[in-house]
């Protein structure tokens, strides 16, 4: 009988009238006529209907995204460079421009995703991303190479972002890790699926296209095929979900109260972009986006050559490529996994980042020699957990970002600071540098040091934030500590009265829209 208790609770509070600034949520609520009660089992039957639904069509579009970026590393290895005449940096910029596209894109981006239907948003950018792949098939040189490339990543800016929406709008704080890491892996994945679908199309006989040209124009028309089901099967919120019938779409929103971030608002306000601004952690997850996104571009953009100078051929360097994605599968949905089980992103993070310090050092050091190939492989196996880095530190800004307007101008920063990271990256390798790469191993090196630091000093803050929050509840005549059950499970998060006795419930504060600094029953997670 304990337990009926424990996993029954009315969730269904009348929402305050709406001042129009109020999120969806609350008028879809409020239209309803009635409440629904949140329980474990129609929590767990909505829960998979949502991984069900939306996470594969997010999984696919990720997919092709990494791949398609990932086409001018495998093109190298086919003779890109050579046919091309590409000289000095200019391999080095087809690397960086689509993220120079990206950074300058990130303001708009940041507009667009709370004026624009999410759903149909993504429809249109995968196929104008697709068609820029497609037409890079018929460049033949560096400026038409460059053009294409820079249309890519124009298209492809608001994926990322649009997807830290997508699982602040139907994930609990507590699932976000793992869902967003499962998106993010999909870079392991395809660095294995691409590598094998590489081998094989740089094994087609010689014809009118040479191989680099059929991986563009292969993997470019399957992403414009796929956006026609982006478009039918990506529903733009939980509102207006067709797979979500009756009751269920209002225990998918009830699902979301929890989190104090609210669902979805298409009033732009400014005084949220100014918080954002001046919030210093928005700055400090900047920094260690930066910081992983420097070595980050460099390896994406070099990793088969760093591969090929150990002494392989092409094709071994194709199929060496393969651990490397799955090490970053491993490393990015083990880290999601465990820092759900923690409840806590900063530990893991700061473990992730020791391999790779560990990988750089042998990279540095190790001769390349017939007899070092194997330790080489290993080194460069080390530097590939860094993966599941990044969408941890997504993660860790999402859960601890509230209001509309700040939760995608937050994430757009946040995206600048990578874009700028990824432009820096592959800058810093050079093809004339080869087989040692120097300058770009060392400079990985220190920054995956300095992201250590960078997590301890944000923990500090959050910390500090937590506290300011405590202070002013006991100002306002509440109890200082209350629950975050957003970060538990449902039948974990309602404990019997015994045990609830010193830990007040937040008021409602959830579809009013306002930011975490505005709302004191907001807590931060480390």
């Amino acid at each position: 009988m304990a337990d009926d208790k424990v996993d029954h609770i009315e969730l269904g509070n009348t929402p305050r009238p709406s001042t129009g600034g109020e999120d969806k949520a609350a008028q879809v609520l409020k239209e309803s006529g009635h409440s629904v009660t949140l329980t474990h089992e129609n929590n767990k039957k909505v829960l998979r209907k949502i991984d069900t639904c939306i996470l594969p069509v997010i999984l696919a579009i990720y997919f092709l995204q990494a791949l398609d970026k990932a086409t001018l590393a495998y093109a190298s290895v086919f003779g890109l460079v050579e046919d091309t005449n590409l000289v000095g940096q200019q391999y080095s910029w087809l690397g960086a421009i689509v993220y120079v596209a990206q950074l300058v894109a990130q303001p708009a981006i940041a507009y667009f995703l709370v004026k624009f239907p999410l759903g149909k948003f993504m429809a249109a950018t995968t196929l104008l991303w697709g068609i820029s792949l497609t037409c890079m098939t018929a460049a033949h040189n560096f400026s038409g190479l460059l053009v294409s490339r820079l249309f890519l990543g124009i298209f492809e800016a608001g994926v990322a972002p649009a997807f830290i929406a997508l699982t602040q709008m139907w994930w609990r704080r507590r699932e976000q890790p793992v869902r967003l890491g499962a998106w993010y892996a999909m870079n392991g994945v395809t660095n294995m699926v691409g590598s094998l679908l590489t081998y094989g199309i740089g094994h087609i006989p010689p014809s009118t296209l040479k191989s680099y040209q059929i991986i563009f124009l292969f993997f470019g028309l399957i992403t414009i095929a796929y956006s026609a089901v982006v478009f039918f099967f990506l529903p733009d919120n939980p509102m207006t979900a067709k797979f979500l019938k009756g009751d269920d779409r209002l225990v998918a929103v009830e699902r979301l109260r929890d989190n104090q971030q609210g669902v979805e608002n298409n009033v732009w306000k400014w005084n949220h972009v100014k918080e954002a601004m001046l919030d210093f952690k928005t700055w400090g997850w900047g920094a260690m986006m930066f910081s992983i996104s420097v070595p980050s571009g460099g390896v994406s953009t070099f990793g088969p050559l760093i591969i090929s100078s150990f002494g392989y051929d092409q094709f071994s360097t194709i199929l060496f490529n393969i651990p490397f994605g799955a090490v970053q599968l491993i490393a990015t949905m083990g880290g999601a996994w465990v820092a759900t089980k923690l409840k806590m992103k900063s530990p893991v993070l700061a473990f992730l980042s020791l391999p790779p310090i560990a990988g750089c050092i042998m990279l540095l050091f190790l001769p390349r020699s017939a007899n070092a190939k194997a330790p080489l492989l290993v080194a460069y196996y080390l530097i590939s957990v860094y993966p599941g880095i990044t969408p941890l530190i997504y993660s860790w800004s999402a859960g601890n970002t509230a209001g509309e307007t700040k939760k995608k101008v937050t994430t757009g920063i946040l995206f600048v600071f990578q874009c700028a990271g990824n432009v820096l990256g592959p800058n810093l390798y050079t093809t004339d540098e080869a087989p040692l790469y120097r300058r770009g191993l060392l400079s990985n090196l220190a920054l995956f040091v300095v992201l250590i630091a960078l997590y301890a000093a944000q923990v500090f803050y959050l910390m500090i934030l937590n506290k300011k929050h405590a202070n002013r509840r006991v100002a306002m005549g509440k109890q200082a500590n209350i629950r975050d059950r957003s970060m538990l499970t449902v039948k974990e998060g309602y404990g019997t009265q015994e045990e609830e006795r010193n830990v007040e419930e937040p008021e409602e504060n959830s579809w009013e829209d306002k930011t975490d600094f505005e709302n004191e029953n907001f807590v931060y997670v480390f």
